[in-house]
């Protein structure tokens, strides 16, 4: 076992911690990634959460690339097996379908994640093509809760939170098309920020603009590793053509100071859905402690055409996916999808989404607009959206009436049912707005259960800042202090 400090001190320190521990000379990047790959043999029989270690990376953290000049400084980090790509590496999924692919190629982001002092040194775990809630299919690996194994991590931003959550890394990768980077980090005791469309480039295979709802990010247990990361990962790759956020003060810098007396609305009833009466207790407790921090708030929902919003959403979900599929496909020459080979609810996704007409497709963006406006002037009035992370409980282990190996015949059913536990999450993505989620409650079973925090496009810095002065209040104890059954301080 290769250790250069004590679980305790491992678990105590956050990124920006070990980076300058690093720049001191205290450690160096090898001990630190030696340690990371330890903490992963520790905790992953338990939970799941990595698919691969690069060994390669660990013994020599030059190998990825990693700039020690960074913020980051040689930190050990983890990619979620999906989304921006390493060269030479495997990206697999979570799918069967795409057993040995190995692009040849970095995206722009992962050469930004490089400049910034990251050390790439695995891949976690996520469900087929990221598109349902949770890393559970048994033929392939069942991701794990550390609170409780019994129960699901959710996703699709699994090995990420659950490595997070474990005490194994302070900030790994996350992607979030629809809540994946904020569901699974409130399910595991993190900090999970979606950022503003205009953040984070997804280049060279599509654009922050054409993709629409799905953007990159981190999972993190302190508000300064994810401000950090997001200040030094932003930014527009060559030939963007759409906006990027750009603030005036760095991140990093605005969270040292609170923000001014805000005007929060909070809710849990989103037209249709609404959550369980502990959550929504959860949710009023939540609100509570943020007056009690010198915020204005009060109970009110955004008037929001929700069955709306909802339903242009699931024909997005449906179109893009079926169209991820299709490329898929194509890369075989394939026309089908190999039942084999791709999981039943995603096979049924690209039937009902392959043929959609660009008419439909146009009434969906029309429908996205109507949605986007109509929280645009609830913004003007209000600093701040708080709502529970999710409307339900965290499922077991084995719930597949969430998962893509569903025996679901409907992709539409099988949508409405997501929506009503993932409530407040997907019209962020909707939107482009930014929302974070923060370990602040409990399930009645003692699960951790994420508040989220919504503000208006852009305004990604307000709610780091909300966030910072939460942590500062509870003296850095997310959970109430606690860590989950599965830790790395846990013998």
């Amino acid at each position: 076992m290769t250790q250069v400090m004590s679980w305790d001190d491992w678990a105590a320190q956050d990124g920006v911690g070990l980076a300058g521990l690093l720049r001191k000379g205290d450690v160096t990047a090898a001990e630190l990634a030696a340690q990371a790959a330890t903490a992963i043999a520790r905790v992953n029989p338990a939970v799941m959460g990595v698919v691969e270690v690069f060994e390669d990376a660990v013994a020599d953290p030059s190998v990825n690339g990693a700039d020690p000049a960074g913020p980051f400084a040689g930190l050990p980090f983890l990619l979620k097996d999906l989304g921006p790509t390493l060269a030479g590496r495997l990206q697999e999924q979570g799918s069967f379908y795409l057993r040995g692919n190995r692009p040849a190629a970095d995206s722009f982001l992962t050469t930004k994640m490089k400049a910034a002092g990251l050390n790439i040194i695995g891949r976690t775990t996520t469900p087929e093509f990221g598109c349902c809630s949770s890393a559970e299919n048994p033929a392939m690996y069942v991701t794990r809760n550390p609170w409780d194994t019994d129960y699901t991590s959710c996703g699709s931003s699994a090995g990420s939170a659950v490595m997070v959550g474990a005490g194994v890394l302070p900030v790994a990768h996350g992607t979030d098309g629809g809540g994946s980077i904020r569901i699974p980090a409130a399910c595991c005791g993190a900090i999970g920020l979606k950022s503003s469309r205009g953040t984070f480039s997804v280049s060279p295979y599509g654009s922050d603009f054409t993709g629409v709802v799905s953007t990159q990010g981190c999972i993190s247990r302190t508000v300064r590793d994810t401000a950090t990361f997001v200040d030094a990962c932003r930014g527009a790759a060559p030939g963007e053509f759409m906006p990027y956020w750009s603030p005036e003060t760095p991140f990093a810098q605005m969270i040292e100071r609170d923000p001014k007396p805000l005007r929060i609305a909070f809710s849990h009833e989103w037209g249709p859905y609404r959550a369980t009466p502990h959550i929504a207790a959860e949710l009023s407790k939540a609100a509570a402690f943020l007056q009690g921090l010198g915020h204005h708030v009060e109970e009110l929902a955004p008037p929001v055409d929700f069955a709306r919003a909802y339903a242009a959403q699931t024909h997005c979900y449906i179109t893009n996916f079926a169209q991820v599929v299709n490329g898929l496909l194509r890369m075989r020459g394939l026309e089908v999808p190999p039942p084999d080979l791709i999981e039943p609810m995603n096979i049924r996704i690209w039937e009902q989404g392959k043929d959609a007409s660009y008419g439909a497709r146009a009434d969906m963006q029309f429908d996205f607009n109507v949605t986007s406006r109509a929280f645009g002037a609830f913004f003007e009035d209000w600093d701040i959206i708080l709502t529970p992370t999710t409307a339900r409980e965290t499922p077991r282990i084995g719930t597949t009436e969430y998962l893509t190996i569903t025996d679901n015949p409907s992709a539409l059913d099988w949508f409405e049912n997501l929506w009503g536990f993932f409530a407040y999450t997907p019209l962020n993505n909707l939107c482009g707005t930014p929302g974070l989620s923060m370990p602040i409650a409990r399930h009645e079973n003692g699960l951790p259960l994420g508040m989220q925090i919504h503000a208006a496009q852009g305004r990604d810095g307000l709610l780091l800042q909300l966030a910072a002065q939460v942590e500062r209040a509870l003296d850095g104890r997310w959970t109430g202090g606690a860590v989950p059954a599965v830790h790395v301080t846990r013998s």
